[in-house]
C-alpha cells in the first residue's frame, strides 16, 4: 500500500503578482495535482512566474463542486499524490473553498500544510490604523435585510475590530446600516483594490462614510473594517438588561406595527426580526391592556 501524500493549502496574491512566496512557487512548480477556484486565473498564475503545467492535473475547485471534489482528491490523496489547493486570490478556506477539503483531510490522517500568502483580511486591518489586538473577521454580511441587522445587531457591544467583506454594489447600504445599528460615530475604513495599482483607503465614521458612498460609489474588492465598541459601552447594559416582551407591549401601546417593532428590536438586541414579529403578534393577541386601549383608540 503506497503512502499517503500530502494536501499543500497555499496562499497567493490578492493583486499584486509580486506576492507570493518562494516556498509556494516551489509547491506549484512540484505538486502532481493543482485544485484551483478559477483554473484559468491559475494558469495565468503559474505563466506569470513561468511555472509549467506539464505532466500535472489541474482540476476545478469551487462552491458548485466542492463536496463531490473533496472525495475525489481525498482518494488521490490516500493513493500517494500530492495536491495543492489555491483560490483565486488569497488563502483558501477563508470566504473561498477549502475548509472542507482540509477537515475531509484530517479525518482521514493525510498531511496538511499551509503555504502563507496575502490576505485581505489582515491587509485591511493594519492599513486602516484601527486596533489590532483583538479583531472579528464577520465575513460577508447577509443579504436579506433581517438576518443582516440581527447580526449587526449581536455586533453592537463587540469590543474587537470588526473586519467584513462586501462587493461594491452593496457597501454604501451595508455602511448605512452599520451606521443604524452601531451608531453613526463608529470609527471605520473601506479599503478596496488591495495591493493593487489603484489601492485606497476611505477614512472616516461610519456615518460620514456612508454619505459619501452613496454620493461617490465605489469600485473594486472591497473590505470595511469597523472599530470596536468602546469600554463604556459595554457596561451601558442596554440591550442586556432589556425586557424585550415588556419592550415589545410598550411599543404596541404606543401604536407602533409589528414590522416596525421586530426591525427596530433585531437591531438592538440581534435577535432574529421573525421571532421578534412572532412576538409582536402573539402580545397583541393576547394581552388584554392592549385590546382595551385599540378599542379606546378606535
Amino acid at each position: 500500500m503506497s503512502a499517503k501524500g500530502r494536501l499543500f493549502v497555499v496562499g497567493t496574491p490578492i493583486g499584486n503578482m509580486e506576492d507570493v512566496t518562494l516556498r509556494a512557487l516551489r509547491v506549484l512548480a512540484t505538486v502532481e495535482i493543482l485544485a484551483a477556484e478559477d483554473t484559468r486565473k491559475a494558469l495565468h498564475l503559474l505563466s506569470h512566474h513561468q511555472i509549467a503545467v506539464g505532466n500535472r492535473r489541474l482540476v476545478s475547485f469551487f462552491a458548485g463542486n466542492e463536496t463531490a471534489r473533496e472525495q475525489e482528491l481525498v482518494s488521490e490523496l490516500l493513493a500517494g499524490k500530492t495536491v495543492a489547493l489555491v483560490t483565486d486570490a488569497g488563502m483558501p478556506g477563508i470566504s473561498d473553498p477549502g475548509q472542507g477539503l482540509v477537515a475531509a483531510a484530517h479525518a482521514q490522517k493525510i498531511p496538511v500544510e499551509v503555504v502563507p500568502g496575502p490576505s485581505a483580511v489582515l491587509h485591511a486591518l493594519v492599513v486602516s490604523g484601527l486596533p489590532t489586538q483583538r479583531f472579528l473577521f464577520v465575513g460577508f454580511p447577509p443579504r436579506d435585510e433581517g438576518p443582516r441587522l440581527a447580526l449587526f445587531g449581536s455586533l453592537r457591544q463587540e469590543p474587537g475590530t470588526l473586519v467584513f467583506y462586501e462587493s461594491k454594489e452593496r457597501v454604501a447600504h451595508t455602511v448605512g446600516d452599520l451606521a443604524k445599528v452601531l451608531g453613526e460615530r463608529r470609527q471605520a475604513v473601506v479599503a478596496r483594490e488591495l495591493s493593487k495599482l489603484f489601492e485606497e483607503t476611505l477614512r472616516g465614521t461610519l456615518g460620514e462614510l456612508s454619505q459619501k458612498l452613496v454620493a461617490q460609489p465605489v469600485r473594486g474588492e472591497i473590505t470595511l473594517v469597523v472599530a470596536g465598541a468602546e469600554e463604556g459601552a459595554l457596561c451601558d447594559g442596554e440591550a442586556a438588561q432589556l425586557d424585550v416582551e415588556q419592550e415589545v407591549r410598550k411599543r404596541l401601546l404606543r401604536g407602533e406595527t409589528a414590522k416596525d417593532i421586530s426591525t427596530a428590536l433585531t437591531v438592538l438586541t440581534g435577535q432574529p426580526r421573525r421571532k421578534l414579529y412572532q412576538l409582536a403578534l402573539h402580545v397583541r393577541a393576547t394581552d388584554v391592556s392592549l385590546s382595551s386601549a385599540s378599542e379606546e383608540r378606535s
